[in-house]
């Protein structure tokens, strides 16, 4: 039966976010993955997932794949992202680990808060800055704005580095399956903010979040502000291959920028995918967002009086710790202007190649840092 989470008490609880990359046209028997996925998800009451539709990137194949080619639009990349207690991913990693038959998959910790948003409580790991993720409907407005709108208004408000806004095609809401259909408002379907910024200012602007939000959910996690608007602030993670146990450690770098952000006339989400294709770097994915800001510069996204895109792009790069310095160099030599850049731990990931059976694992490694 599925669950539906109204506002109510402050729940702050360990979660786990699994992420799967993969193309959309990748099938298993007869049944697109992307399908059997979400189906999953449902079966298995995930408290919220959300299956995004990339503008490009390339994966452990290298095949180079963008929204301007013919092959793009027949075989986009695609990312599943699902959040859930670690009882019940801990369930189901094992079935997806045996479902995907290629791409790759993350698995990386956080605290999800539900009901009335308040702050986290410090821990010893209490780090200098955090992303936030709040999943709303596609539909949702807060009194005459859509809710992602007065969301991005009030963490620009605040002095929050920046936030971006991405819609899913299909996924759960609160346990819920909303799928996106083409004759339907899709008020349900889930989206996703995005928001990085100072943890002290998370901590304030949180309990400001609940009354924008119909059914409150929002996950917290550690992060590092390694590029703000061109300037390079701290280069990515210093880790070991591996944790003492011997678990690999991975890293994931995002990159917030902008369609209208250009590297030598190209669109800098572009050229990252390109240059970093050269460099073999285990994968890329870029998704198109539909509103978000950066810093001072204002809120932006698709006007109809406008010419040009000027929608938030948001580009992810999960690699080994060894070879994730060398990505940022690329990136940080493409992002001299714009944008903003992030790292993060990556605990567990397990990759499938081609024909191979999956390797690396999601046992998830610890490390402190």
């Amino acid at each position: 039966m599925a669950r539906a989470v109204d506002r109510g008490p402050t729940v702050i609880d360990d979660c786990l976010k699994v992420t799967s990359y993969f193309g959309e046209r990748l099938r298993v028997g007869r049944r697109f993955y992307s399908e059997l996925l979400l189906d999953t998800f449902e079966e298995h009451d995930v408290s919220s997932s959300i299956l995004l539709r990339a503008t490009g990137g390339f994966g452990l194949r290298h095949h180079l794949r963008t929204d301007q080619t013919l092959t793009m639009s027949e075989d986009p990349s695609v990312m599943a992202v699902a959040v859930d207690t670690p009882s019940r991913m801990n369930v189901l990693l094992p079935r997806l680990a045996e479902l995907q038959p290629r791409g790759m998959l993350t698995v990386e910790r956080a605290r999800v808060i539900r009901g009335d948003v308040a702050p986290t409580p410090a821990t010893p790991e209490h780090h200098v800055e955090t992303k936030l993720t709040i999943y709303i409907g596609r539909g949702e407005r807060t009194a005459r704005m859509p809710t992602h709108m007065a969301l991005c208004d009030l963490l620009q408000q605040r002095g929050v580095a920046g936030a971006s806004v991405l819609v899913g095609v299909d996924g759960t809401y609160h346990g819920e399956r909303q799928r996106a259909r083409f004759w339907d408002r899709n008020l349900d379907v889930p989206s996703m903010v995005l928001a990085v910024g100072p943890s002290e200012r998370m901590d304030r602007v949180l309990p400001e979040l609940g009354p924008l939000l119909r059914r409150p959910m929002v996950t917290v996690e550690r992060v590092r502000v390694c590029k703000r608007d061109g300037q390079r602030l701290e280069g990515p993670y210093n880790l070991p291959d591996v944790d003492q146990d011997g678990l690999p450690l991975w890293q994931k770098l995002m990159v917030y920028t902008s369609e209208s952000h250009l590297h030598e006339g190209e669109p800098v989400h572009r050229a990252l995918a390109r240059r970093l294709r050269q460099t073999q770097a285990a994968g890329v994915t870029s998704v198109r967002g539909v509103w978000g800001f950066h810093g001072d510069h204002p809120a932006h996204g698709d006007r109809l009086t406008q010419i040009g895109r000027r929608v938030p792009v948001v580009t992810v790069v999960v690699d080994s710790s060894r070879r994730i310095a060398a990505s940022f160099e690329v990136i940080d030599e493409l992002t001299t202007e714009h944008g903003l850049v992030t790292c993060e731990m990556v605990p567990a990931m397990q990759y499938f190649p081609a024909g191979d059976g999956g390797r690396g694992g999601l046992r998830l490694a610890r490390h402190r840092f």
